[in-house]
């Protein structure tokens, strides 16, 4: 993906974690580490889905594809950063600083999409069980992914246009570990009106119509559990959501604290805490919030993990 630049400015320094040098090390080994279980733990939970005929369900599918948009999605971050806190040089080019804004929104909005969409599969699967198999047909789970991919990638590609069309001048260093939109716009001498109506506007449709839809689900979800009769029911009902809710809240919390609060709100500091809570926490917790309170998930990667031993013992015995 090339973009033109219309600027004097061929890169752009990316200064955001380290205030001292000392701290590089130590960042880069803390982030090495997220990174690495991060990727690990949503790859495992993407083969447990597609190796076991039992999580061939519609709540699986979309953990599936969620695993990969978490993956993807700090990938799109992290290892730049190792690699130039490795080198001690923070630049990224200005196509790469695009490219990167590209992707990093893209699979953003695709989490967000996501977890609307897992909400609504427990609404149905809460509040009417008995026609779950019609109501989550596979073809509709399919086209709700492909929507949302489809959605996302034209979203992406607005901002990241938009932001190709503006001029910087002399500025180019940007006080975070990424490039993301609010930086960037800051550092332009270009009338940046257009592009803050977007975010405002189309991004927060885009993120908003995720919300509203996770709201609406767990309002009706709230209500089901609450005629329930059965203190065992609850319980259970309760017990499959609220990872879910976790890690919702989580997310969009932060989001909208970034990117939907007044400008006059924001400080560097708290938008680099709040972005590593969204772009590298959040993945990295995901995986443990959905495996450990989720029996099937358990029972799929003890499979998983001795069936890969079983082979390499008998490769072991055949050798």
């Amino acid at each position: 993906m090339g973009w033109k630049n219309k600027t004097s400015i061929s890169e752009f320094l990316l200064l955001g974690l380290f205030e001292r040098s000392e701290h590089q090390q130590l960042f880069f080994w803390i982030f090495l580490f997220m990174y690495l279980v991060t990727v690990i733990g949503n790859l495992l939970i993407i083969v447990a889905v597609a190796s076991n005929t039992h999580l061939h369900t519609p709540m699986y599918f979309f953990l599936g594809n969620l695993s990969f948009a978490d993956a993807s999605f700090i990938s799109t971050i992290v290892p730049k950063m190792l690699v130039n806190i490795q080198k001690q040089n923070n630049s990224i080019s200005y196509s790469d600083c695009l490219t990167q804004l590209y992707f990093f929104i893209m699979f953003g909005a695709l989490d967000e999409f996501l977890l609307a969409i897992m909400a609504y599969d427990r609404y149905v699967a809460i509040c009417h069980p008995l026609h779950y198999t019609i109501m989550m047909s596979p073809q509709l789970c399919f086209l709700l992914i492909l929507i949302s991919w489809v959605v996302n990638a034209l979203h992406s590609l607005l901002h990241t246009l938009l932001m190709n069309e503006l001029v910087f001048c002399a500025k180019n260093t940007i006080p975070h570990f990424f490039c993301d939109l609010n930086p960037l716009l800051k550092l332009s001498c270009s009338d940046i009106f257009i592009n803050e109506l977007v975010i405002l506007i189309i991004g927060g449709v885009a993120s908003l119509i995720p919300f509203v839809c996770i709201i609406i689900s767990y309002v009706y979800i709230a209500l089901a559990i609450l005629r329930m009769t059965s203190a065992k029911g609850k319980q259970k009902a309760f017990s499959t959501c609220s990872s879910h809710l976790s890690v919702v809240i989580l997310f969009f919390g932060t989001v909208f604290g970034v990117y939907f609060s007044p400008s006059s709100n924001h400080s560097v500091h708290s938008d680099i805490i709040a972005s590593v809570m969204y772009t590298v926490v959040t993945p990295m917790l995901n995986p443990f919030i959905y495996t450990l309170r989720n029996r099937d998930m358990k029972v799929a990667l003890k499979r998983l993990f001795l069936s890969s031993h079983s082979e390499d013992k008998i490769s072991k015995n055949q050798s």
